[in-house]
C-alpha cells in the first residue's frame, strides 16, 4: 500500500500557536462522544418510563449506539487516510451534531434509536484524532498528546456516568443530549476553521466487499452479546448471530488477503505490538464497563441489605469522580513516559493497577473507603493503558494507515466493553434474593471475574516487543518515521524489558 504526503513547510512557531487549538478541538470532540456513549445507560428505565416501552426495547438506545460505532468506525478511518482527516473528521461532527438533534428531539423510541445511529458515527473521532495530531503536531509532543486525547475518551465514559444522575433528576432525559451538543458545535466550528488538512494520503479506493462483510460479523456478533442475556444464551437466535459473527470476521480476513486494496490492511495484525496493544483494549474495555456496572449497582443498594450504602443516583455517580480524576492526571504522565521509556511500561502499570483495583473490593467491599480507592486504581489504570495503548499503534505502522490500524483498536475496545457489560450483569443477575436485589456474593463474583480477565491484559502487555524488536518490526513493515529508539530498562519483578 503506497501513500502521499503534500509538499508542505509548516513554521515551528506555527506548531505552537495552532497546536494547542488543535487539541482542544479533537478533545471536545472526542469527549463528546465518550460522554454520549455512556450518559445514556443509568438513565434508560427513566426513558423507558417516559416512552411507554419495555426494559429489553429501551436497551437498543445503547445496542444501536455501539452497532453503529463498530460498523462505521474501520470504514470512516480508513476514508480519513484516502481523503484527508479533516475533511472526514467534519463530517463525522456534522453527522454527530445532527444525531443528538434528532435524539433530543425524539418523541418515541423509533426516532430515539435512529439519533444514535447517527451518533454512533462519531466513534472514528479517535483514529482521526491520533492520525491528525500525528501528522500536524512536532513529533515530541505526539506521545504526551496522544496520551492526553485517548485518556479523554476514558474520563468521557466516565462523566457519561457520573452526570446522567443529575441531568435526569433536575431537567430532563432529552438534556442528556442537548448539554453535549454544546462540545459538538465547538468541535465542529474548530474542525471547520481552525485546523489545516492532514497532508497524509493513502491513495485508493473503499473496499467494499470488506465493508459489507465486516459491518455484518460485527452486527450479529454485537447483537448476540448485547441481547444474549435478555434471549437467552442457549437461544436459537442468540448462538446463530454468535456463529455467524464469528464466521463473518474470519472470512474477513481472509477476503482482506486477497484484496489489493483492503479495508483493513490484515498485515499489519501480523506486527505484535499491533493485536499484542489490541487484545489489551478488548480486556480493559471489558474491565472499564465492569467497573461502571457494578460500583454504582452497589453503592445505590439499601444500606439495610447489610452491604448496599443506600446512595442515591446522583451521589453514586460523583464516587465515580476519582475514577475520571485520575484518567485525566495518568494519561498524559503515560505520554510522558511512552516519550522517555515506550508505550510497554506505562501500559503493564496501567494492567497492574486494574487488576489492584479489582482485587481490593473482591477482598472486602463493605467499606466505603475500599469502594473509593478501587475506582482510583481503576482511574490510573485506564488512563496508562489508554494512552500508551494509542502511542504503541502510533509506533508500530506506517503514518499512512494509522486511521485503519487505531479503528481496530477501537473497534476492539467498544467490544471488550459490549463483552465486560454483558457479563457483569449476567453474573448479578445470577445472584439475587427473593426480593430480586443483587446478593453480596453477586459483587463478590463480579469483581473476581474483572481481576481474573484485568490479570489476562498483564501478560498481553508483557508480550509487547522490545524497543530494539518494536523498531526492527515497524521498519520491516515500512514505518519510516519512529522517533529514535529509547534503550532499555528492566521491568523489576518480571523478567521483561521496556524501552528508555
Amino acid at each position: 500500500m503506497t501513500s502521499t504526503i503534500e509538499n508542505r513547510t509548516v513554521p515551528e512557531q506555527d506548531h505552537a500557536k495552532g497546536g494547542g487549538l488543535l487539541v482542544l478541538y479533537l478533545a471536545l470532540g472526542g469527549l463528546a462522544f465518550a460522554v454520549l456513549q455512556s450518559l445514556v445507560s443509568p438513565a434508560l428505565s427513566t426513558i423507558g418510563r417516559e416512552l411507554e416501552v419495555s426494559t429489553s426495547d429501551v436497551s437498543w438506545v445503547v445496542t444501536a449506539y455501539l452497532l453503529s460505532a463498530s460498523v462505521l468506525t474501520p470504514i470512516l478511518g480508513r476514508l480519513g487516510d484516502m481523503a484527508g482527516k479533516r475533511k472526514v473528521l467534519i463530517a463525522v461532527l456534522a453527522i454527530l451534531a445532527a444525531g443528538t438533534v434528532v435524539a433530543a428531539l425524539a418523541p418515541n423510541l423509533a426516532v430515539l434509536i435512529a439519533g444514535r445511529v447517527l451518533q454512533g458515527a462519531a466513534g472514528a473521532i479517535l483514529p482521526l484524532s491520533i492520525g491528525i495530531v500525528r501528522d500536524e503536531l512536532p513529533r515530541e509532543r505526539v506521545a504526551t498528546t496522544v496520551g492526553l486525547i485517548s485518556a479523554i475518551f476514558g474520563v468521557g465514559a466516565g462523566i457519561g456516568i457520573v452526570a446522567a444522575g443529575p441531568i435526569v433528576e433536575h431537567l430532563s432525559w432529552h438534556w442528556l443530549f442537548w448539554l453535549p451538543l454544546v462540545l459538538v458545535i465547538v468541535a465542529l466550528i474548530g474542525a471547520i476553521f481552525g485546523m489545516k488538512e492532514s497532508p497524509v494520503r493513502t491513495p485508493g479506493k473503499l473496499d467494499i466487499l470488506g465493508t459489507v462483510i465486516l459491518s455484518v460479523s460485527l452486527v450479529a456478533l454485537l447483537l448476540a452479546i448485547s441481547k444474549g442475556q435478555a434471549w437467552g444464551w442457549g437461544d436459537g437466535k442468540t448462538v446463530g448471530l454468535l456463529i455467524l459473527g464469528v464466521v463473518g470476521l474470519i472470512g474477513f480476513v481472509f477476503a482482506e488477503l486477497r484484496v489489493k486494496e483492503p479495508l483493513i490492511d490484515m498485515r499489519l495484525m501480523k506486527i505484535r505490538g499491533v493485536w499484542a496493544t489490541d487484545l489489551v483494549a478488548l480486556i480493559l474495555g471489558f474491565a472499564m464497563f465492569g467497573t461502571f456496572l457494578l460500583v454504582p449497582t452497589l453503592l445505590q443498594l439499601p444500606a439495610a441489605t447489610g452491604y448496599g450504602f443506600g446512595k442515591s443516583v446522583s451521589q453514586a455517580g460523583l464516587f465515580l469522580l476519582p475514577t475520571v480524576v485520575m484518567m485525566v492526571i495518568f494519561g498524559p504522565i503515560a505520554g510522558i513516559l511512552n516519550r522517555k521509556y515506550g508505550p510497554k511500561l506505562p501500559m503493564f502499570l496501567g494492567a497492574v493497577f486494574v487488576v489492584a483495583a479489582f482485587t481490593l473490593p473482591a477482598l472486602a467491599h463493605g467499606q466505603i473507603w475500599q469502594v473509593l480507592a478501587s475506582g482510583i486504581l481503576t482511574g490510573a489504570g485506564i488512563g496508562f493503558a489508554f494512552a500508551a495503548m494509542s502511542n504503541a499503534i502510533i509506533e508500530a505502522v506506517p503514518a499512512a494507515q494509522t486511521g485503519e490500524a487505531t479503528s481496530v483498536n477501537t473497534i476492539a475496545r467498544t467490544i471488550g466493553s459490549s463483552i465486560g457489560t454483558a457479563v457483569v450483569a449476567a453474573v448479578i443477575t445470577s445472584h439475587t434474593t427473593p426480593q430480586g436485589l443483587p446478593t453480596d456474593d453477586a459483587f463478590t463474583y463480579g469483581f473476581w471475574t474483572c481481576a481474573g480477565v484485568a490479570v489476562l491484559a498483564i501478560g498481553a502487555a508483557l508480550a509487547l516487543p522490545s524497543a530494539r524488536k518494536r523498531h526492527d518490526e515497524a521498519v520491516a513493515h515500512g514505518v519510516s518515521d519512529l522517533p529514535p529508539e529509547p534503550e532499555e530498562i528492566h521491568l523489576p519483578g518480571t523478567g521483561a524489558h521496556a524501552a528508555k
